[in-house]
C-alpha cells in the first residue's frame, strides 16, 4: 500500500526528532541543560524531540554542537530540508505529462554530472520519441489516468537533451542487458530504440554501460535511480518518486552505482550486446 505524502512527511519529521533525542541521551545532558546552553525555553526542546516543531538549520547546529556531535550537522540538516519534499506520489502529477517532465528540472540545470541506473528501461538521454511516447502511454494506462498531453510530455523530454549539448556536463548510464531484450512496447519501437543506442552512445560526454546477463558480479536491482551531482538521488517506485539528500545515503547510492559499473561492459563490447539484441529481434 502506498504511503500518503502527509504520513510520509510525518515519519521523516519523527525520524529527525528521534535522532535529536538519541543525541541528547548519549550526551548525558538533560533537556533543561541543553536549553540553557542554547538560550532556549525548555519547552522548545520538548517540541523538537517529540516532532511537534520541525527544527531550523540553526536549531540543528546548536543541538549537535552542544551534544558534542558536530559531524551529524550536514546529515540532519539535509534530512530536515527534504522532509516536506522527499516523497511525491505519482497520482499528484500524473494528469499532466508535461508537468511530470518538468519535475526536478532544476536538478539538470544545477548539476553537471548525471548518473542513471535502470533495470527495465533505456534512460531518457538515449530514448527515441516513440520510446518515450510508449512509456508515457503505458504509465497512464497502469495508473488509469486520463493524460491528454502526452505529446507535450514527449516534447518536454526531448527538449531536456539540451543540457547534454553543454560540453561541461557529463552523463553516465548503466542498463541491464535485459533492457535490450525487452519487447513490452512492440518490435518496431524496440528496434528503433536499439539502433538509436548504437548512434547515441557515440556522444563524447555520454557513457553507456551494459551489465551482461552472464558473468555479473553484483546483484541486479529492481529500482531505477538517478544521481545528480553529489547532492541528490531520485528513486522511481511504482507509486512515487523518492528524493534523497542526506550525504551518507547519497554515498551509498554512489557506491552502488560504482559497483554496478564494475560489472558493465562499454564500447565495442556494449555494441556487441546491442547488435545481438537487434539480431534476435529481427529473427523473432
Amino acid at each position: 500500500m502506498a504511503t500518503s505524502p502527509s504520513s510520509s512527511t510525518q515519519q521523516a519529521r519523527q525520524a529527525i526528532a528521534d535522532r535529536l533525542r538519541e543525541m541528547l541521551r548519549d550526551s548525558g545532558l538533560t533537556a533543561r541543560e541543553l536549553a540553557r546552553q542554547a538560550g532556549w525555553n525548555e519547552t522548545k526542546c520538548s517540541r523538537l524531540i517529540h516532532g511537534r516543531t520541525p527544527p531550523s538549520d540553526n536549531d540543528i547546529r546548536a543541538w549537535c554542537t552542544i551534544c558534542g556531535v558536530p559531524e551529524e550537522i550536514p546529515n540532519l540538516i539535509a534530512a530536515s530540508r527534504s522532509a516536506e519534499t522527499s516523497y511525491l506520489e505519482w497520482r499528484r502529477v500524473q494528469r499532466s505529462m508535461k508537468r511530470m517532465q518538468d519535475l526536478g528540472l532544476s536538478l539538470f540545470e544545477d548539476n553537471h554530472l548525471y548518473r542513471f541506473y535502470s533495470s527495465n528501461l533505456v534512460p531518457w538521454p538515449l530514448q527515441t520519441p516513440s520510446y518515450m511516447r510508449a512509456i508515457m502511454r503505458r504509465f497512464a494506462d497502469f495508473h488509469q489516468a486520463d493524460v491528454p498531453d502526452i505529446e507535450a510530455g514527449v516534447e518536454a523530454r526531448v527538449a531536456r537533451r539540451r543540457f547534454l549539448d553543454d560540453g561541461t556536463r557529463r552523463c553516465a548510464m548503466l542498463i541491464e542487458e535485459s533492457v535490450l531484450r525487452n519487447r513490452i512496447f512492440g518490435d518496431d519501437v524496440q528496434g528503433e530504440q536499439l539502433h538509436h543506442l548504437l548512434t547515441g552512445m557515440r556522444q563524447p560526454n555520454l557513457s553507456l554501460g551494459v551489465i551482461p546477463l552472464a558473468g555479473r558480479r553484483v546483484q541486479k536491482l529492481t529500482e531505477t535511480f538517478h544521481i545528480y551531482g553529489d547532492a541528490t538521488v531520485s528513486i522511481e517506485l511504482v507509486s512515487a518518486i523518492i528524493t534523497i539528500t542526506q550525504p551518507r545515503d547519497i554515498a551509498l547510492y554512489v557506491k552502488c552505482f560504482n559497483d554496478l559499473a564494475s560489472s558493465a561492459v562499454y564500447g565495442d563490447k556494449a555494441k556487441a550486446l546491442i547488435t545481438a539484441a537487434i539480431g534476435a529481434l529481427e529473427q523473432a
